[in-house]
């Protein structure tokens, strides 16, 4: 799943490519990916692109007075084309889900792999007019993230803190790669219970969020879509890598799998040589 450092990598991308050019036209591929009716998507059309943003795990093209948001879902992923077709794609059975076509002959494809449809676009007046936008939490790179919001964030917090580190409504585009990394940064457990953090453990927590997350933007930097979820493997501890050697001590990454996820972590980092049970059971084996 793109998550804050490769939607962050996308939008810089797209941004000097974009900005400026007029959309010739926007066509909606896959029946489900349109979640707006109005503003009209054929509204884009002729218009001049602006900036693009983040908002989260959202992508967010300005477009004359409008919003062309896009959530990339598990399996989405966006393609620039230096040259489009200038015929209109039909609906069909394959990955193409979206497809901007800007008047100079350029544009980019949104794709999705698999049959779980999970990409999301919206035409909006103001990206708060998205669900998944308005609800977002702090954003873990912006100057408002400071240590005291993050301890409002912890205040009272009951949850294991894996599951709050991925909850967009707390922090915003963090998802399970990520929080597995942090975690393993942090050496803390992912069952750990967030309202049980010293003041020492929620510093390195805090500074952990930000190394993690600043790291793999500044690794991506300037990289091609198509390059950076091999850049997203390549740079990550644990997640991803159950069975192999820890990096910081040596000892077998171990994995938790739950529901249609897992989860990776390194027993004598973050737990003290203890196995990890079942995560439905929140206990762990002697």
């Amino acid at each position: 799943m793109p998550e804050l450092p490769e939607v962050e990598s996308l939008v810089r991308y797209l941004r000097g490519r974009v900005g400026g050019k007029t959309v010739g036209w926007v066509v909606p591929v896959a029946v489900s990916v349109l979640k707006t009716y109005e503003p009209a998507v054929a509204e884009l059309e002729g218009q001049v692109c602006g900036d693009v943003v983040r908002w989260g795990k959202f992508l967010d093209v300005g477009v004359g007075g409008l919003h062309l948001v896009m959530h990339l879902g598990r399996a989405g992923w966006v393609r620039w084309r230096e040259e489009v077709p200038e015929a209109v794609p039909r609906p069909g059975k394959g990955p193409l889900a979206l497809r901007v076509r800007l008047v100079a002959g350029g544009g980019f494809d949104v794709t999705e792999a698999g049959p779980r449809k999970q990409v999301a676009v919206y035409v909006v007046r103001d990206p708060r007019e998205v669900p998944g936008v308005a609800r977002l939490g702090p954003d873990p790179l912006g100057d408002a993230f400071t240590r005291e919001a993050f301890a409002a964030v912890l205040a009272g917090e009951r949850r294991q803190i894996k599951g709050v580190l991925r909850d967009q409504g707390v922090l915003a585009g963090i998802g399970n790669a990520y929080s597995d990394e942090i975690l393993h940064v942090a050496r803390m457990s992912p069952f750990r219970a967030a309202a049980s953090l010293t003041e020492e453990e929620a510093d390195l927590l805090y500074a952990a969020i930000g190394t993690t997350l600043a790291d793999a933007v500044a690794r991506s930097g300037g990289l091609e879509p198509g390059k950076l979820k091999a850049e997203k493997k390549s740079g990550m501890r644990v997640h991803g890598r159950a069975g192999q050697a820890c990096p910081v001590c040596g000892d077998t990454v171990r994995e938790v799998v739950y529901r249609d996820r897992s989860m990776q972590y390194c027993p004598t980092c973050q737990t003290g040589g203890k196995i990890l049970a079942d995560r439905r059971m929140s206990r762990l084996l002697k």
